[in-house]
Formats: C-alpha cells, structure tokens, sequence
C-alpha cells in the first residue's frame, strides 16, 4: 500500500527499447483514482520528472488522440484568424526578417536586400554551364555568384564587389558564356577572325593566365572558342591566334590596343566587356588605357539601332575616390555588394607582433616562418620595396630556407615558373618572398601570409590577406608591427576585432583626422574659456556697480555740504583750479594731481591744497609790501 501511494504522489515512467519510439504527457489532474492508470507492468516511478512516458500502452491511446486533437485545433482557429485578417501574416513576414541575421542575405548599394541562393540551378543557368561547374566540383554558389549570375543574364551593367577568393570569376564567366551561346541560337551570330563578342581586361599577365584557364574549363562543355592576349609574350602567335575564328578575348588593356592599332583586332562585335579588378585597373595607372578602349564602343553605342554593349566591373575593393571614377565613366552601372566586402575574412586568423626597436626583425620573421613550414604549409612573405624583398630573401637563403622571388624586376616568364614552384606539390615548397605585385588576382592555395613590412594602406592589407582563406578554406596572417606601423596597425586591429569595414584606413588619413580631433578639442577648451572669462567679467561688473553705488552713498553721508543744503562736493576742485592759475608752477602740478583723483581722498586733497595756497599768497604779498 505504501508503494502504491507512493507512486500516486509522482509521475509514471515506461520505457518498451523495442519501439524506440517516446512520446510525453501530462497525468489528467482529477480527483478519481489513478490505480488503473499505474496497473501497467516494469512501470518506474521518479520524482520530480515531467512526462517522460513511451510505447503503446492503453494510457497512451487513450491520452494521444486527445492532444493530437487538441493541437489540429488550434491550428485550425489559427489558420482561420489569420486569412480573415491579412496583416497579421504580414506583419510576421516583416518580424522574421528582422530576427534573423544577415547571413544568406546580399545588400545592394541602393539598400535593398536579395537572398542568396542555395544551388545554382535556382540562377538560371543552362545545362551546358551546369555541365562545366559539375566537372570542375563546384555544386552551391556563393554570395556573388547568386547575385552576380541573374543580373548579368538579364543584360544589366553591374560592378561586382566581393571580398578576395569569392568566386567572381565564375560570377561573370558562366553568365557571359551563356549570352554568347544564346546569341548564336537567336540571332546566328557566328564566330568570326579578329572581331571578338567578348572581351576580359585584367591588369596582370598572371590574372589573365587565371581568367583563361577558367574560360577553357567551361569552353569544354559549352564550346567557344577564347584566346588570351597580354603583355609579356611574343606578337606573333598572338596575331596567329587572333586571325582565327574567337568568341572571347582574355588581356591586358595596353597589349590589346597595341594589336587594334595594328589592324590585328576589330571592335565591330563587341557586345560583353569585364573590367577584371576594377579599383587596381583605374588605381593603378590603367585608367587611359580603358578610356581609350571604351571611347570607340561608346561612339558605336550612340548611333541609333545599335544595341550597345554590356559591363561588367568586378573589384575586391572599391574605395570612394574609384566608385567615383567609375560612376563617372559607366553611368547607370549598378553596384552589387556582399556582406564581407571589405571587412576581413571569417576563416582567416590574424596576429599582430608589436616589435620594439631592439628586436631584430629578421630573427622574429625566422621565429614565426620555421613552425609553418614545419608544418609543410604554403608560405608568403610580403614586402614593400624591391630592397626590403631582396634583404628578406638572402636573409632566408644563409638560413637554408629555399625561396622564390616574385616582383616587378623579375622577368614575366621567370614570375610564371617561380609561380609554378610555388604551386607545385612535388618536394619541398618554397617560400613566396614578393611585393604587392602578388597580392591582386593571384588565384594561390596559401596557407599562411606574413607581411614582413606592414602596409601603408587598409586596402593593400586586404588584397595580402585575400591570398589565404580562399573559397572556404583556412588560414592565417601573421603582421610584423614596427614602431613607424603602430598607429595603422591598431586601427586595423581594432576593426578587425569589431569586424568593421577597413574601407580607406591609411596612415595619412588616421594623422589627419586625429589632427582635425586635437584642432576640434582645442576649439572646444578655447570656447569654455571664453564662456568662462565671459561669466566672471559680468560678475565683477556687477559687483564693481554694486560697490561704487555704496561707496557714493557713503561720501554723500560724510561730506556737510548735503547736510547744510550746499552744493555737491564736485563743484570745489573748479575753484581750487582758478585760484591755482595764480600760483606757481608746483601749484600746476597739484591740480593736475587733483584732477586725475576722482576718489573721495582726492576732494580732501582739494580742500587741504586750498588753504595753503591762501597762505602762500598772503606771505607773498608781505614781502612784496
């Protein structure tokens, strides 16, 4: 009797590990027994548990179908109160996209939000193109990629700007290649020697090496026909390559008007161009090259029943003075942005080592290169000038550490075979010594990035780091921080820490607008003090009136002149001045002396100068007698 009642006072707990299935529930609260409910056989008892009950009992059967019921229910009441009112659903909508968070959410320029798309074929693309990403394992797009895809196909003009190792090559190759084969199918159009229908301008031979592998990997399945055309190599196979049938071009912008000069290139069928790293093409010294490509397209695209023709800009980062630059040239482009343009990379870690001056600086590059590289990783080490690289790489060379150089005193083919060293798996890697000439449009599989010497910029920060951590993969940058790199240094770190934009972060910037703050804060003290200065001068105005107006009425109190009705007291120095006239000279100076006086003390003097020269005046009349 006792356990039974025992068992009354808890919940019941029965568990079947054949069925593997759990169901929970609530005891009825009623005033009957529960004898009945608690009749089932292995039935255990625990206090303070809530329903924790399973199997198909008969306690489960008949309790089941009550909340089972229940449930549609409510449901059903819901469901209808929401169709008879609209805006309730509505305002659901509105409150889910404001919980959640940004992810899988893009932001154009103009503010609007887009969603990210999950599979590409959700993009629109065709089973050509879906035959090369399939072959080169690319299944999910990222966030320029299903931004990029859609409104390249629909014919618009768009900048793309996402961070380094986004995917944006893909992002306009895939959509372009399409285009072309559609113009095929609807209009004939055919290929044709030297009058290309697309063309890809890129600032680096290395870059247009990339872009034309790729172009080649989808050529395979979705057959076009792309050449490349850049600074570096020979004329004559490229003219080779140009008198036959293309329908892309992959080049530098000075190496393709050099072959349009020599007849070699045609711009009669041009309808698709991709500016390739925008920001480094018109920050860099291309921008009249581009402008002397464009001016003939633009010239085409203003007569009437021309079609004109598309672009595409594709950048990794965008600073105000490009965006500028580039709003001025292509007017109406449409700027599509992700969420990580210019701020750091989610999958990259970053170190900052503050050295003082006693440290040498080649043993601390020596302590943080030896660990990676035992680890077997792929290792870059940065530098700002030409004399800092070469230092690095004798340094790393007497050290045994194999190296390659990559920088603007290297020949181009020699840049493409210490490149190919670098990439290859075969033996040891060696390690990547080289200038921000490597860290724009270099496609690399780096595993760690040392900057030896620190940027001058937050912008040239970015593209170093954009080397490692590329398409979802790991990696780490490792910064050298010399006392001249401080305050640069901080900044950036403070952003990261934050995950700010580093949008146009520089030295001379940070000098000037702490200068502009020290200016504003120097105001700021001058103007209190003014208030300051301000308020005590009224004060001791005021209290100098107060006490003048009691001091007067003093005087007035103690001269006799207001007892008997006399004149006031002013009138006496008038008369001390006409008989002074007939004085000598050291009389003169007593009246000036009197005049000067104006306070009480001064009308005693009168008073007193008076008498005496009443006396000398007598004395001188005796002697004259």
């Amino acid at each position: 009797m006792g356990g039974t009642t025992k068992a009354l006072l808890n919940l019941s707990f029965t568990t079947t590990i054949s069925s593997l299935r759990f169901s929970f529930f609530r005891l009825p609260l009623t005033n009957k027994p529960l004898y009945p409910l608690l009749s089932q056989p292995y039935s255990r008892v625990y206090l303070g548990y809530r329903p924790l009950c399973s199997t198909t009992t008969t306690n489960e059967v008949a309790l089941q179908p009550i909340k089972h019921s229940i449930l549609l229910e409510r449901l059903r009441l819901r469901h209808l109160k929401e169709s008879s009112d609209p805006t309730l659903a509505q305002k659901k909508v509105v409150n889910k996209g404001e919980d959640d968070d940004d992810e899988g959410v893009v932001v154009n320029k103009k503010g609007k939000k887009k969603a990210v798309a999950s599979s590409f074929e959700e993009l629109g693309l065709s089973e050509e193109v879906m035959g090369a990403l399939g072959e080169m394992g690319i299944y999910e797009p990222t966030e320029i990629q299903s931004i990029g895809i859609p409104a390249v196909i629909e014919g618009k003009s768009v900048v793309l700007g996402s961070h380094t190792g986004s995917g944006k090559t893909l992002a306009y190759m895939l959509p372009i290649v399409q285009l072309l084969r559609r113009d095929e199918e609807l209009d004939g159009m055919l290929m044709k020697p030297r009058r290309p229908r697309a063309v890809v301008l890129c600032p680096t031979r290395e870059l247009c090496e990339q872009v034309f592998r790729v172009a080649k990997s989808i050529s395979h399945h979705a057959r076009f026909r792309s050449t490349m055309v850049s600074g570096g190599g020979r004329l004559r196979p490229q003219e080779d390559s140009l008198a036959s049938p293309i329908d892309m071009i992959v080049g530098t912008p000075g190496r393709l008007l050099q072959h349009i000069e020599e007849g070699n290139m045609v711009y009669g069928d041009i309808r698709y161009l991709v500016l390739d790293e925008a920001d480094t093409m018109f920050d860099r010294g291309f921008g009249p090259d581009i402008r002397k490509f464009l001016a003939p397209l633009k010239n085409r695209a203003s007569k009437t029943g021309d079609e004109g023709f598309q672009t595409v800009l594709v950048t990794a980062t965008m600073t105000k003075a490009v965006q500028k630059l580039v709003d001025e040239e292509f007017q109406g482009i449409e700027h599509l942005r992700t969420s990580t343009l210019h701020k750091k990379i989610a999958n990259a870690r970053h170190d900052f080592i503050k050295l003082s001056g006693s440290e040498n600086k080649m043993e601390a590059l020596l302590q943080v290169l030896e660990p990676s590289l035992a680890k077997g990783n792929r290792v870059m080490v940065f530098c700002n000038t030409l004399n800092s690289s070469r230092a690095v790489d004798h340094f790393l060379n007497e050290t045994q550490i194999s190296t390659v150089n990559y920088h603007g005193e290297v020949p181009a083919e020699q840049r493409v075979e210490n490149l190919a060293k670098f990439k290859s798996n075969e033996g040891d890697c060696p390690t990547l010594v080289c200038t921000d000439l490597a860290a724009r449009g270099l496609d690399l599989d780096v595993d760690h990035v040392i900057m030896f010497d620190f940027p001058k910029n937050s912008i040239d920060y970015l593209h170093r780091t954009g080397r490692t951590a590329r398409m979802g993969a790991k990696g780490k940058v490792t910064s050298l921080i010399a006392k001249k790199d401080m305050l640069l240094a901080t900044c950036i770190e403070e952003a990261i820490k934050k995950n700010e934009s580093l949008e146009s972060l520089s030295v001379d910037g940070i000098k000037r607008d702490n200068a502009r703050s020290r200016i504003t804060e120097q105001k700021d003290k001058r103007a209190k003090l003014v208030k300051v200065s301000n308020s005590k001068g009224k004060a001791k105005a005021s209290t100098g009136k107060s006490s003048s107006i009691t001091r007067t009425a003093i005087d007035s109190k103690k001269s006799p002149g207001v007892k008997f009705g006399k004149g006031p007291a002013k009138s006496k120095p008038k008369i001390a001045v006409k008989v002074s006239k007939k004085t000598g000279s050291s009389t003169g100076k007593r009246q000036v002396d009197s005049r000067s006086s104006s306070r009480p003390t001064s009308k005693l003097n009168v008073v007193g100068f008076r008498g005496r020269s009443s006396m000398s005046s007598k004395n001188t009349r005796v002697k004259s007698a």
